[in-house]
């Protein structure tokens, strides 16, 4: 059971109405690194998981994302505040109200859908979708995708705080960002307390291939460091002699019955292309007598 707060987890300020600044505030709301998609992602991971403590960490983290959502859900109404208002009374002329409305991105869908209030899309209007959450129900690989989720956010954040001169935003914005830090460092401390963590899963691979560094890129720019040299790795540089690497013949196979090879066969005899015919086709016919 989840009981809600009235207080909000940090107080939001708002300088001024900036309807334009609350569409792009939207991606941390509705976008694939917002506060929606991150509650989502560990909370559905909490409910799978078997480790008590990870489940615990798991839970609390998810639900303080839902209080980072209402956070940033607050930002997106105070900064559309202004215009919610100019446009449900009708306060201004038609073309006035359209040019303050259709500044940029999705602000006029925002004041003619939602009526100022955040809806749950990205900056761009594209709606939220449960294709951004990337769980896969191995903690380790979770754990890892989730230390990466909150990297992408604080930066998201970091650079929203870049695009505003509103220093009440800017420190609600920072205590955002300072909150993925955290739940970062909180992901770390769970992934490396998992004995034996990498790789993900129970199969430790081929050994043959899993200290193989393969140089396929050839060309300018090429710089060798630790993660393509040194004692860790067995380099590979002439990659197309050494092809196959499984030391076979290199040629997909497969076993056919009898009756799928005579179909198959049948199928080739009737679609093969002749190399020696030249045939005139619609490219001829309208090239202008060219061919």
């Amino acid at each position: 059971m989840f009981i809600h707060n009235k207080k909000l987890q940090y107080t939001v300020r708002v300088a001024r109405p900036n309807p334009v600044l609350a569409s792009f505030m939207l991606e941390q709301f509705g976008g694939p690194q917002g506060e929606l998609a991150a509650a989502m992602r560990y909370f559905t991971q909490a409910l799978g998981e078997v480790d008590p403590g990870r489940k615990d960490m798991l839970m609390d983290i998810a639900t303080e994302e839902l209080s980072h959502l209402e956070i940033i859900g607050s930002i997106v109404a105070m900064l559309n505040k202004g215009s919610k208002g100019k446009l449900a009374e009708g306060a201004e002329e038609q073309a006035d109200l359209y040019r303050s409305l259709s500044q940029g991105c999705s602000v006029q869908t925002e004041a003619l859908l939602y009526g100022g209030g955040p809806s749950l899309t990205n900056s761009a209007g594209v709606p939220w979708s449960a294709a951004y959450i990337d769980s896969i129900g191995d903690p380790t690989a979770d754990l890892r995708s989730n230390i990466a989720a909150e990297s992408r956010a604080k930066i998201v954040y970091e650079r929203l705080i870049n695009v505003t001169d509103d220093a009440d935003v800017k420190d609600a914005l920072g205590f955002l960002m300072t909150r993925e830090i955290a739940h970062q460092k909180s992901f770390e401390k769970a992934l490396y307390a998992i004995h034996d963590n990498f790789p993900p899963g129970k199969l430790q691979g081929k050994p043959e291939f899993a200290n193989l560094y393969v140089h396929a890129s050839h060309g300018n720019g090429e710089t060798r460091g630790p993660w393509n040299s040194g004692e860790d790795w067995r380099r590979l540089d002439d990659v197309e002699s050494a092809l196959p690497l499984d030391g076979g013949n290199g040629e997909a196979e497969v076993q056919l019955s009898s009756e799928e090879d005579r179909f198959i066969t049948a199928f080739s005899e009737r679609t093969r292309s002749d190399p020696d015919s030249q045939p005139t086709t619609g490219a001829n016919l309208g090239s202008n007598g060219r061919h």
